[in-house]
């Protein structure tokens, strides 16, 4: 599977949010799964958008056909877009699925690993961090994602903001110690964003 994260700061908000409600066009296009996103909490201008695909046969195939058309409703509305394509290499918890039903926010950590460090920082992400995500009250679902250049990205949903913060506080101190976290990665950035219903496809 193929997951889509794209961020940008949105200049016009009624605009913006006209035209995420058009990307309800994505609906039947072969090897979509589905769509959703929100706000940052940090950062109430910043929007970012999740979508899932089959493939990335599948995704090049709607970018060269029908993305142009759905975008434009947006031209305009919105600055520094950044886009990011990552494949799904393990879920956090069991049976991810590319749904937002019963989530309020959703954590993205998205880590640029040093060379060499790449199968340890895996490794603890499948034996450390992903158990400790799991194990939390609260956590619907989740996955691990890697893109080339050794980039990776830890997309987590929560039932809600106060739940995520309880994992926060607890655990994460702690686990970092575990896993030399500090010691695997070269940059991080990471954002919690608050769940938009009308934007899910």
């Amino acid at each position: 599977m193929l997951v889509k994260w794209i961020r940008c700061t949105v200049v016009d908000r009624r605009g913006f949010e006209r035209g995420q409600r058009k990307w309800a066009g994505l609906l039947g296009e072969p090897g979509f799964r589905g769509q959703g996103g929100g706000w940052s909490r940090a950062r109430p201008d910043v929007a970012h958008v999740f979508a899932f695909w089959e493939s990335r046969a599948f995704y090049d195939s709607f970018m060269a056909r029908s993305h142009d058309r759905l975008a434009s409703a947006q031209s305009g509305t919105f600055r520094d877009g950044q886009v990011k394509l990552f494949e799904h290499r393990f879920d956090v918890k069991t049976g991810f699925e590319p749904r937002f039903t019963g989530v309020d926010v959703v954590r993205v950590a998205h880590s640029k690993v040093r060379e060499g460090r790449v199968e340890h920082y895996a490794l603890m992400q499948e034996k450390v961090w992903n158990p400790a995500m799991a194990g939390s009250p609260g956590m619907v679902r989740g996955l691990f994602g890697e893109a080339p250049g050794n980039e990776f990205l830890v997309m987590s949903m929560w039932e809600s903001a106060a739940e995520h913060g309880k994992y926060r506080v607890e655990r994460v101190e702690r686990l970092l110690l575990r896993t030399q976290t500090e010691a695997d990665i070269e940059a991080l950035t990471g954002d919690v964003v608050e769940l938009e219903a009308s934007w899910t496809v």
